[in-house]
């Protein structure tokens, strides 16, 4: 294994682990139990959890931007993009019923551990809500562009917590209907 290959494993690894079980439960054992590895191997890439919960959080952000570049691409319309973030609900369902968000979960127990990582935690917060904002003034509401994505990002988070919460299909696809009907009334008050 190359050093780049076992460092990304190491990161995929972890990332995974941090969303299923949670950062502070989350052990160096785990990580390196996952990928197979010594843990003097894994001391060779890593020197502490911090290290690796900032290269997660580096891993989170551009993944983050992969997807905003692929739905900018594929979306003929903000419309159209705009209902790519809402659908992340349904595409990630299992998962977000299983552990909630993978945004929101590591935000909030990094707040609740006052960890200093936890500004870098929000900033996958800030990419999607400045994209969202950027396509609400592509529709027209260039005057509250912001309040909006602001409130979708919002509403998305609370749909993702009572998922989790209840585990309830019903009620994600209720509420992802919802959101894009709400974007629709939107749009037609911008025109």
């Amino acid at each position: 294994m190359s050093k780049h290959s076992t460092r990304g494993q190491i990161v995929e690894a972890a990332d995974e682990l941090f969303y299923s079980q949670g950062f502070e439960a989350t052990s160096f054992a785990d990580i390196a139990g996952a990928v197979q590895i010594s843990r003097g191997n894994f001391y060779y890439h890593f020197k502490s959890k911090d290290d690796i919960l900032d290269a997660v959080i580096d891993r989170r952000i551009a993944k983050t931007r992969e997807l905003l570049d692929r739905w900018e691409a594929d979306g003929d319309t903000p419309e159209t993009r705009i209902g790519c973030f809402i659908l992340i609900l349904v595409t990630n369902q299992s998962k977000i019923m299983a552990h909630g968000c993978p945004v929101g979960t590591l935000a909030i127990e990094l707040t609740k551990l006052s960890h200093n990582a936890q500004p870098r935690a929000n900033e996958l917060f800030t990419l999607f809500n400045d994209w969202l904002t950027g396509q609400f003034r592509a529709l027209g509401r260039k005057n509250d562009a912001e309040e909006l994505a602001l409130h979708l990002v919002a509403r998305s988070q609370g749909v993702a917590v009572l998922a989790n919460a209840f585990k309830d299909e019903n009620f994600v696809r209720r509420e992802v209907d919802a959101m894009t009907d709400w974007v629709r009334t939107h749009i037609q008050a911008a025109n």
